[in-house]
């Protein structure tokens, strides 16, 4: 009986020994685990110190809200400030419209005859003569056609020189030719004629209508 108790006595002893070293051995393991643990942590928290804040996001409003460059504070569309193709602008002041008397028909004419075509028998295109003033200068227009008693040769020049009109103009010594509408006419008609001044063209309604 007594050895018994004995086996008993040793068995409780061993189990004890044997759980304090599983307790002593787990504690190790504990301890052991810790630092690593620790290390792990810190270097996450290095990781997020050092990781840069993300960016500003850009705004959302569209690319096409920002304003447009610029090339001149003054600038303006070149349609605006551009003259008729072919018609240089003419800074004249005081152009009007006046009805063309006979007597001013015939001057132009004889000058025509004279110095242009030398055909005689040709007179003004009825309802095609314009006629005005700009300052101190006169100018005038009109297409022309051949009469009764013209020659073969002047029925034949005038093919040509009657289908455009002619533009003259006298600043004080008498009449001169000083252009022609080309073949074809512009399409502003005398708003394309350099020599003509737009105020004049304008007043004329670019020989769009007889005078």
């Amino acid at each position: 009986m007594s050895g018994l108790r004995r086996t008993s006595a040793l068995a409780l002893a061993g189990g004890i020994m044997l759980l304090t070293g599983c307790q002593d051995s787990a504690g190790t393991s504990s301890a052991a685990d810790t630092p690593t643990s620790s290390a792990s942590a810190s270097a996450a928290a290095a990781v997020r110190k050092d990781t840069p804040a993300p960016a500003a996001s850009p705004s959302s409003s569209p690319a096409g809200t920002s304003a447009p460059s610029r090339g001149s504070a003054t600038g303006s569309p070149e349609r605006a400030t551009a003259t008729p193709a072919g018609h240089a602008a003419t800074a004249v002041a005081g152009c009007r419209n006046l009805g063309a008397g006979a007597a001013v028909k015939a001057e132009v004419t004889r000058m025509y005859r004279h110095d242009v075509t030398h055909f005689q028998h040709i007179e003004p295109v009825p309802h095609t003569f314009f006629y005005g003033q700009c300052g101190t200068v006169r100018y005038a227009a009109t297409r022309f056609q051949p009469f009764a008693g013209a020659t073969q040769a002047e029925l034949v020049g005038m093919q040509d020189e009657g289908s455009v009109t002619k533009y003259f103009r006298d600043s004080g010594g008498g009449w001169v030719y000083i252009a022609s509408d080309g073949l074809p006419a512009g399409p502003h008609g005398c708003g394309d004629i350099p020599a003509i001044p737009d105020a004049l063209a304008t007043a004329w309604g670019n020989c769009s209508f007889a005078r």
